[in-house]
């Protein structure tokens, strides 16, 4: 008898062994490409044997020295510092371009200030039609935190001198400058005398071979110290509170101006699209017949509207997810994307006429990067400076749902033919295995490697 009731129990224990195997969620398939539930998505599962966190020589840096002595002007130097005691002058960074690239330039100055041991005075943001721009720094980042937060790093001032305050600062030319000793050699001299001087950090810097001082200097500007002002901060807060939640972050960049600088011809756009395009192409024709097939396999064509749900698709993200649109003005084709993924929201929809309509290039692209950095996930359709910054950040903050879109696969694959289930399923296998996230790439020589 007592055999009996074990059986019974085998029996039910084996039943729902079947009943599981047979319900439970698969490794989705893009062989179809129907989404699947987010359940069963894999695409941000990855295997880390190794992790990247800031390095200890920035987040523990030594107290600022103020006397320290360059290399090759020692003597120099130590004259000069019985004077002027804690700075050999005055550094303006003058930035141009998007809120991002501006970033990352004064970010750059901020390490030459520090190497060349001089004040740095806050930076210049120019004005520029093009972006529908003219904020300035104050505008966009809390001013008073940043010196706070910079004081053991980099010594930064609101106003000059009295005997600076009316002089234009020298300009230097740093286009060609990559290294420790090339501003040493070639813009210490400048500084040491006219005192006050401008530039636009060369955006190939050798940072490796920065002194670690430098390096944890700009370091701390980057991802401590720009803090956006409390007003930004507010309305990004309820920009980002507005967001059905949870949330995929989309910065698509298939915009006239980026379409026509890439040089890459598209079939089957609109007559909108095209002339939106010849609009500001300038200069910059398209590339035909060889070279365009060549320039289009190296990923140098930004994806289209309909080409990034291709990719969702086959990335098994579900056609119900919502997408907050963190992209500027003037996106083209949406409909490609609109039509399959139908939960899009952008700034324009969630925010006030008025709200919307007095804001600026800066500060529209500010609350992008806060939404961006604070989303459940995040994916770009290019490689730019807010990409890098915000991927950066968020792995700064141990968030690692994110993916840049591997353009350069996409154009190969297709030019192999390869289309439908077959070109989804390849399209799989490349973004799964390219997934490797952790040490940003803004900047990445402020992480350092660690075991996980």
């Amino acid at each position: 008898m007592a055999a009996k009731p074990l059986f019974t129990s085998l029996v039910v224990f084996s039943s729902l062994v079947v009943v599981v195997f047979l319900f439970s969620p698969s490794v989705p398939s893009p062989s179809t490409l129907t989404a699947q539930d987010s359940s069963s998505s894999h695409i941000w599962i990855v295997r880390r044997m190794v992790g990247w966190r800031p390095c200890k020589w920035w987040t523990q840096p030594p107290l600022a020295c103020k006397c320290r002595a360059l290399l090759g002007h020692w003597f120099l130097l130590k004259l000069l510092q019985l004077f002027f005691l804690q700075t050999n002058g005055y550094i303006r960074v003058d930035c141009y371009g998007g809120l991002n690239q501006m970033r990352r330039d004064f970010c750059d100055g901020v390490g030459i200030a520090r190497l060349l041991n001089a004040t740095l005075v806050l930076p210049k943001f120019q004005v520029a039609a093009y972006w529908n721009e003219s904020s300035g720094f104050a505008d966009v980042f809390d001013v008073d935190y940043f010196i706070h937060q910079m004081k053991d790093f980099v010594s930064v001032v609101k106003q000059l001198p009295a005997e600076l305050a009316s002089k234009e600062p020298f300009r230097v030319d740093c286009s060609k400058r990559k290294g420790h000793f090339d501003y040493v050699e070639s813009i210490l001299p400048s500084l040491l005398e006219h005192r006050y001087i401008s530039m636009t950090p060369a955006m190939s810097q050798r940072r490796d071979r920065y002194p670690l001082y430098a390096k944890a200097a700009f370091c701390q500007a980057c991802y401590s110290a720009l803090r956006l002002t409390k007003s930004l901060e507010e309305k990004a807060s309820e920009l980002l509170d507005a967001i059905p939640k949870p949330f995929l972050s989309l910065h698509l960049r298939f915009e006239p101006d980026m379409v026509a600088y890439s040089q890459c011809q598209y079939s089957g756009l609109s007559d909108a699209s095209m002339e939106a395009i010849e609009a500001v192409r300038g200069d910059r024709k398209p590339w035909t017949g060889k070279t365009a097939r060549i320039w289009r396999n190296r990923g140098r064509c930004p994806l289209t509207p309909n080409e990034t749900a291709f990719i969702f698709q086959a990335l098994s993200i579900p056609t119900n997810t919502n997408i907050y649109l963190a992209a500027g003005d003037g996106l083209m084709e949406m409909e490609g994307l609109t039509s399959i993924y139908t939960n899009v929201f952008t700034k324009s929809q969630l925010l006030s006429d008025q709200d919307f309509s007095i804001m600026h290039g800066n500060t529209k692209a500010a609350l992008d990067y806060y939404v961006s950095i604070n989303s459940d996930s995040y994916i770009a359709t290019y490689f730019g400076n807010m990409d890098k910054m915000v991927a950066a950040m968020r792995a700064f903050k141990g968030l690692y749902k994110t993916l840049f879109l591997n353009r350069r696969s996409f154009a190969e694959l297709t030019s192999q033919g390869l289309e439908g289930a077959a070109l989804a399923h390849a399209l799989w296998k490349v973004h799964k295995e390219d997934f490797v996230m952790g040490r940003g790439s803004a900047l990445p020589d402020c992480f350092c490697e660690h075991s996980l």
